[in-house]
């Protein structure tokens, strides 16, 4: 079980390193458009795996915001 511990906690702050980067980049995204470099890339990915959630991107990302603010919980 320690290891699991371990293994949580690394995935914790490593999940909490990321989301500020991946939000910046996702704002810088919608500023700037997809054309910019690296920050258009992450932006047309989360377009991408919205439009394969569903036809209503607005939807799909107001059902993931609810998800993740559940298993903050």
């Amino acid at each position: 079980m320690e290891h699991l511990s371990k293994i949580t906690k690394f995935f914790n702050s490593l999940v909490e390193v990321l989301l500020p980067i991946v939000s910046v980049s996702v704002l810088l995204g919608v500023i700037f458009g997809p054309d910019t470099p690296l920050v258009g890339d992450i932006y047309s990915n989360l377009a991408n795996i919205l439009n394969l959630l569903g036809e209503d991107a607005l939807l799909a990302l107001v059902s993931i915001v609810i998800i993740l603010a559940f298993l903050k919980k």
